[in-house]
């Protein structure tokens, strides 16, 4: 039960955002109460033993880090940190029928000679270099503009200080650029899926979703760098955690808010165990639950469009590339059915409403880069774990038919299978042969699809962005930013109502594990006193 009737501040979910928020705030000196409708923190950044009876703590749902600012880890004071993986890709792909691949790692001379074996010559190597070249200087300059007041679009625009970087990426089609800078449609490919992850669009799609999804895949940390983190992604939760109570914020676990009412000096906020009074609600939830809680109509439906995958195995498989180790192919990126032309053909299936014959989804092995989630007996014998994240399976795929259970699983089993068989015909050995099993002799294997994200974490229609992203300036169109002389509109956080923010993904710069949001909605609080 709550302590008190009253807070400065209650905080509506008690995802990675929301403590951060909760953190700050209770640094500062305020009253602070966070309410969680499940019974542990950290929403979609959570380690779990998924499989009965085995020790292995896998993240369930988020699993890599990259754009978690530096600076929010020192201000906290957060016994959290990441490894670097040391290969960051690996594509199998066949050429003149035998099998080969694209191995991005391992130093510069190795890349352009994985470049070269694979495409004939040095142009590759040459364009990516200067295209990554150029994203790493964008990201530079735009990822420390995160935990700042939301920047104008021309003075983001100022900040960027390279027109042709800004044309290319913020105002015309991502496929555009791909196509002008790279010749390989395998490169092509490995390029544009930083554009799809969760994001349902074509290289050509003239919203630039695709776009704004590539842009905070490619800033993350001012860099770029996806990272390990240590102990699962449950271990930055449990120091968020730590960290909010230890600066005296309040925490309660299993109870879920079911309305907000407010008069934009005030509010209250309804919960199975009452009704709690705050000078300011904090909403780490998406906007489509801001909307419920607030009794207003709701946004536009989000979608979701990923398959996310959980293995243990006994041991990595073998590839049929002999040329690279298996050790380092999957603890990168591991990217299937991923070629340019392959993505383009998965979402005009899935478009039309047909799961896709060759889902494209990419994979990377947690335990080679960090083992400390697995048991010592596990480490021991060899155990590794992998997770999948699949490609162009919107929410729409498995809802086609029926909303009846055993229909969506029934579909997600198909999409499934289909993106496994794809994984195995660049293995020397089926998956299956690989695959540990629980203590009920069930395969460590779980799959989510976006209505399982929805039901099981709010997320709308399994988007994991909660909406579609929006790029990282003040847009005046948006018509939840309020009153944009208010702090909570020039931090990006702000909604109708004065003293309601939104702190989860859905906040202007949200998405990923990041904590910016959490941040940003902390910081409009404290700058309006």
């Amino acid at each position: 039960m709550p302590e008190r009737t009253s807070y400065d501040a209650v905080i509506v979910g008690g995802g990675h955002n929301g403590l951060v928020a909760a953190a700050y705030l209770a640094r500062a000196g305020r009253s602070v109460l966070v309410l969680e409708r499940l019974d542990h923190t950290g929403g979609a950044a959570v380690s779990s033993r998924a499989f009965a009876g085995v020790d292995a703590r896998l993240s369930r749902y988020s699993y890599l880090v990259s754009l978690l600012p530096p600076k929010i880890v020192r201000d906290l004071g957060l016994r959290f940190a990441v490894r670097k993986r040391t290969v960051s890709s690996y594509t199998p792909t066949v050429r003149d029928g035998r099998p080969t691949g694209l191995l991005v790692g391992g130093g510069e001379a190795r890349t352009r000679t994985a470049f070269a074996e694979l495409t004939g010559s040095d142009r590759e190597f040459t364009a990516w270099q200067g295209f990554y070249g150029t994203t790493a200087r964008l990201a530079e300059r735009v990822f420390p503009t995160l935990t700042e007041p939301l920047p104008t679009r021309a003075a983001l625009r100022a900040t960027v200080d390279d027109d042709a970087t800004w044309h290319a990426l913020f105002e015309r089609p991502l496929g555009e650029v791909v196509e002008e800078t790279f010749t390989d449609d395998l490169v092509r490919g490995v390029v544009l899926t930083d554009a799809l992850i969760g994001t349902f669009a074509t290289a050509h799609d003239p919203s630039l979703r695709q776009n704004r999804c590539f842009l905070y895949h490619v800033i993350g940390g001012g860099t770029g760098d996806w990272d390990v983190p240590i102990g699962g992604m449950g271990a930055l939760t449990d120091a968020l955690a730590d960290a909010a109570r230890r600066a005296g914020a309040e925490i309660v676990t299993d109870c879920a808010v079911t309305g907000i009412a407010t008069d934009g000096r005030s509010a209250e906020v309804t919960c199975e165990q009452g009704t709690l009074g705050a000078r300011r609600v904090l909403v780490n939830a998406a906007p489509r639950e801001l909307a419920r809680l607030l009794g207003e109509a709701p946004p536009p439906p989000a979608e979701g469009a990923q398959l996310k995958v959980n293995m243990l195995l006994t041991r990595l498989p073998r590839l049929r590339d002999t040329g690279v180790d298996p050790r380092e192919a999957f603890s990168g990126t591991f990217h299937i059915a991923e070629g340019y032309g392959q993505l383009e053909s998965a979402y005009q299936q899935a478009a039309s409403g047909t799961l896709p014959a060759s889902p494209p989804s990419e994979i990377y092995c947690h335990s080679l880069t960090d083992p400390s989630i697995l048991g010592a007996d596990l480490v021991r014998q060899g155990y590794q774990t992998l997770t999948l994240f699949g490609l162009h399976a919107p929410a729409r795929l498995f809802t086609a038919d029926t909303a009846d259970t055993a229909d969506h699983a029934a579909i997600r089993d198909r999409l499934l299978a289909a993106t496994l068989a794809e994984l195995d015909r660049h293995l020397a050995e089926p998956l299956a042969d690989c695959l540990a099993h629980d203590a009920d002799g069930r395969p460590c294997i779980e799959a989510r699809s976006p209505l399982d994200l929805d039901r099981e974490l709010g997320l709308p229609g399994g988007n994991i962005f909660h909406r579609d992203l929006a790029f990282p300036y003040a847009d005046p169109s948006d018509e939840a930013l309020g009153d944009a002389r208010s702090a909570p509109a020039r931090w990006g956080v702000a909604t109708t109502h004065p003293n309601v923010l939104l702190c989860g993904a859905g906040a202007v710069r949200g998405g990923g594990v990041s904590g910016i949001p959490g941040h940003n909605a902390a910081m409009a609080v404290l700058e309006e006193g």
